[in-house]
């Protein structure tokens, strides 16, 4: 058992001994995060390109994935879910500058009728399937410490 623990043990300690936190990643990217999970940051947003839309995705942190089979991004909310498919089937993880972290763009195909619920939904929760990774961001809420002292 010992050797077990020993063996994954080194991974484990490998991503954390980065350092690297949701709050640094958070701090050093100057978009507004869309979603988090435990070692990665989502950051979204909307683009339309000749009459189709587009649901583009950076994701930073540890994910390090290399496909040719496409990923699924779905969207959970009270009473709303979607699940969108992603534009091009290969993309690839690169490196940042910054040890451990890696960036990962990938584009999700979006209808129109969509992007209205999309934009009117509450959401709770996104998940992004790639590969072998399957990752549950929460919503980013930036809660305002200037709205409380008020």
């Amino acid at each position: 058992m010992a050797f077990l623990s020993k063996l994954f043990g080194s991974k484990t300690s490998e991503k954390t001994s980065t350092g690297d936190t949701i709050e640094a990643i958070i701090n050093d990217v100057e978009n507004k995060p869309f979603g988090v999970s435990e070692s990665n940051v989502l950051y979204a947003g909307l683009n339309e390109l000749g009459g189709y839309f587009f649901f583009q995705t950076v994701i930073v942190g540890q994910l390090s994935v290399k496909s040719k089979t496409g990923a699924t991004l779905a969207f959970i909310g009270d009473d709303f879910k979607l699940n969108l498919n992603s534009d091009m089937p290969e993309f690839e993880s690169e490196n940042s500058d910054i040890k451990g972290r890696n960036v990962t763009k990938i584009d999700f195909q979006i209808e129109e009728s969509d992007v209205k619920h999309l934009e009117n939904a509450t959401l709770r929760s996104i998940q992004l399937k790639v590969k072998k990774h399957d990752i549950l961001f929460s919503k980013y809420v930036v809660i305002d410490a200037t709205d409380e002292e008020e």
